[in-house]
């Protein structure tokens, strides 16, 4: 429902939400100045208390993971850590031992200790690797399931300045990003930084002097690397900002295909993507390159510090002050203490890439519906159909009203006509009535309750609504009528189709009501799907109901079968239609006219031909050409 709507966002969501496409659609050097709100870079510090709240769903399966991980990250960092001690003691005491008779018995015993070292260290690391991917999926499953669920209670506000695509690409793509971080990269992180620790130990307990001389190169890669960070962050922030416009074009041009190919704009459209596409590429590749050169970074640090090494290592030597094996000892050392922090650079990158996606996901998870329940919010009981507008005053748009004024009464059992120019605010007053949106001002009570002080559930679970553009899911034809009622049984979903005439053209389809649809229900005609969602709402029995433009989309002969099963889908129930066929709402107990947010003139069909006013203007209008 959008009438009233006057923001541009609005007009350009996509179509599933009521998608309104510019003449000017094809014009590419427009459409490429249009961002949307949400596009923009977030300039922030890396935010390690984000990053924690990231690192909160890898919680609820700490009791799996620590007695696995801290089992596995010991053996395989006691294994990787031993093994250069073997072969330094095998070079001392069994190759080229102080006394110069080798020992062939010592050098098998040491070299099958350390081959077991290797099986126990592999066998470690692939488990704890397995046992990760499979957490790491539940805490993905764990944290798309929280975001879509989240999104789903967001209000229409949420949804007028944001694009589908643009949401999308939240629940997909930037879930997905976070994959490796949860999978591997916080275990391999914490794995890393024990090697270190205990290399670090291992080398100042081999010889201080020469331990400190290969660290010295430590402060200038980290220095080096620093100055990238804040630069690769925002890089890979641009990424998913570009692929974010990709998915929102996307959907819009996969939505609005026939408009498209209608007027002939399937070249602008391409064009218009693969600008997109390529400034996607470029944007991609200039984060990639950015986080390539960490790699660079820590090779060079340690060819610096293998130089530093074997130059005074072997001084050491020649002075005795360590032995050969200690020399190979140390390598073997310095060598594992730079593979971690290779890793450590990587994973920083992986985090920084985290952190942009994360952003992302919790700029959403932190919106707050701006329709909202109250903490102790009331159960509305079954209902009678009393409905009272009461003084509402409306903005979509501060400043900007699109309902001033407005009060209107409808008893249980009456039917309320909405009748005026398109953008009156024959919609909003039905938003309104849903609570989709709040009013500015005033208030609207149900049988006296003010619907802001109950649940919505409770509220929207008594109305029923039929829309012109009627949504049609995926699946069969019976599960759409029966999203009505999930509990209604195969007779009475038949029973709700034939009352609105729909039952003989579903029986007439190849698998009758077991017809699997498609999204929107392209293989039906706009008048089936119209008949689908009469038997929707009658399913659903609500005590309150609304008809936007239902008929609309119907042929007249149709039209005449629906205006007789509407007798009965209307029978003790309130109900509130907006039709610009006039003809459909003659017999309604009160035609309300608006004009720009405001009532004009109400009555019977009687009273406001005899007034003569605006009503009447809009009838005689019809009858002229019809």
């Amino acid at each position: 429902m959008s009438g009233g709507n006057p923001s541009a966002a609005a007009e350009r969501r996509s179509a599933g939400h009521g998608s309104v496409i510019s003449d000017a659609a094809a014009d590419t050097t427009k459409r490429s100045r249009f961002v949307y709100q949400d596009d923009d870079v977030i300039e922030k510090p890396f935010n390690w208390a984000q990053m924690r709240r990231l690192l909160v769903y890898m919680k609820p399966y700490k009791r799996q993971l620590l007695p696995v991980l801290i089992v596995m990250m010991v053996l395989g960092t006691i294994t990787k850590l031993a093994i250069p001690f073997l072969i330094s003691y095998a070079i001392d005491h069994a190759i080229q031992p102080a006394d110069g008779n080798p020992s062939l018995r010592l050098l098998y015993i040491i070299a099958g200790t350390a081959l077991g070292l290797y099986i126990i260290q592999w066998g470690a690391n692939t488990f704890r690797i397995k046992f990760m991917n499979v957490i790491g999926q539940r805490i993905i499953y764990d944290l798309r399931a929280d975001l879509f669920k989240h999104i789903q209670k967001l209000s229409f506000h949420f949804y007028d300045k944001r694009p589908a695509g643009s949401v999308l690409v939240r629940v997909t793509n930037d879930v997905n990003s976070l994959q490796e971080l949860f999978t591997n990269g916080a275990v391999n992180t914490l794995v890393d930084c024990m090697q270190l620790l205990g290399i670090i130990i291992i080398l100042l307990f081999l010889n201080v002097q020469l331990a400190v001389a290969v660290m010295i190169t430590v402060p200038i890669m980290f220095l080096v690397s620093t100055k990238l960070r804040k630069r690769i962050r925002f890089a890979w922030q641009d990424v998913r900002i570009k692929q974010s416009r990709i998915n929102s074009h996307l959907n819009e041009a996969i939505q609005g295909i026939r408009v498209t190919q209608a007027y002939t704009q399937e070249q602008a459209n391409m064009d218009y993507f693969d600008h997109m596409n390529s400034v996607n590429k470029k944007s991609w590749d200039r984060a990639s390159a950015l986080n390539q050169t960490f790699g660079p970074v820590i090779e060079i640090t340690s060819a610096i510090g293998a130089f530093v090494l074997f130059m005074y290592g072997s001084h050491l030597i020649q002075s005795d002050v360590i032995t050969v094996g200690v020399l190979f000892a140390f390598a073997q050392c310095v060598g594992n203490f730079w593979e971690p922090i290779n890793r450590l650079g990587q994973m920083y990158s992986q985090m920084l890439i985290a952190m942009a996606s994360s952003e992302r996901i919790f700029e959403f998870m932190d919106e707050q519906p701006s329709v909202g329940e109250e903490d102790h919010a009331m159960q509305l009981p079954p209902v009678h159909g009393d409905v009272a507008f009461e003084n509402i005053l409306f903005e979509y748009e501060k400043g900007r009203p699109a309902l001033r004024g407005i009060s209107l009464s409808a008893q249980a059992g009456q039917s309320i006509a909405l009748v005026g120019h398109t953008g009156s605010g024959k919609s909003t007053i039905i938003n309104l009535l849903c609570r989709f949106y709040d009013p500015t001002e005033g208030r609207v009570a149900i049988d006296g309750f003010d619907i802001r002080n109950v649940t919505l559930e409770s509220l929207r679970s008594q109305i029923g609504i039929v829309l012109q553009d009627t949504f049609i899911f995926s699946g069969t034809i019976r599960d759409n009528i029966r999203f009505g009622r999930l509990d209604a049984t195969d007779t009475e979903v038949e029973e709700a189709a034939k009352a609105v005439f729909a039952h003989d053209f579903i029986v007439n389809l190849k698998d009758g009501y077991d017809t699997e649809v498609q999204e929107r229900g392209n293989v039906l005609s706009m008048g089936q799907r119209q008949l689908i969602s009469f038997a929707r709402a009658l399913l659903a029995n609500p005590r309150i109901l609304i008809l936007d433009e239902a008929t609309a989309s119907i042929d007249t002969e149709t039209e005449l079968k629906i205006q007789e099963a509407l007798k009965t889908l209307l029978e003790g129930r309130t109900s509130f239609i907006i039709a610009h066929r006039l003809s459909t709402i003659r017999g309604c107990d009160n035609i309300v006219v608006l004009d720009h947010g405001v009532i004009q003139e109400q009555g019977t069909h009687e009273q406001l031909m005899r007034m003569r006013g605006t009503y009447y203007g809009l009838v005689a209008a019809q009858y002229k050409y019809m």
